[in-house]
């Protein structure tokens, strides 16, 4: 018997706004910048780019480039598609300190 695979996509898995804050927060927790860029562009892909773009004040190219693999946005522009998202970051105790 031959089994079929197909390619994971979170894309497909980020259809709420609650889903979409909970994968931020898990995120959040590995303090990995690269993951957190990598995350928002996936988050800015299932939401649709030009759009989030948009509400951000950015350009869809700048977007793409900052949130990709290969990006290093700054806090500004994190924090623009944060905001666009209708999100907000919080600070809490780290619990293990």
């Amino acid at each position: 018997m031959t089994v079929k695979t197909t390619r994971w996509d979170v894309t497909e898995h980020l259809d709420s706004d609650e889903s979409i804050a909970l994968f931020l927060e898990a995120v959040l927790e590995e303090n990995d910048p690269v993951l957190l860029a990598t995350a928002l562009g996936d988050i800015a892909r299932a939401k649709g780019m030009t759009e989030l773009a948009r509400k951000a004040g950015l350009s869809r190219e700048s977007l793409y480039r900052a949130l990709s693999a290969e990006g290093n946005p700054e806090m500004a522009t994190i924090m623009k598609v944060i905001g666009a998202l209708g999100l907000h970051l919080t600070v809490a105790p780290n619990q293990a300190a």
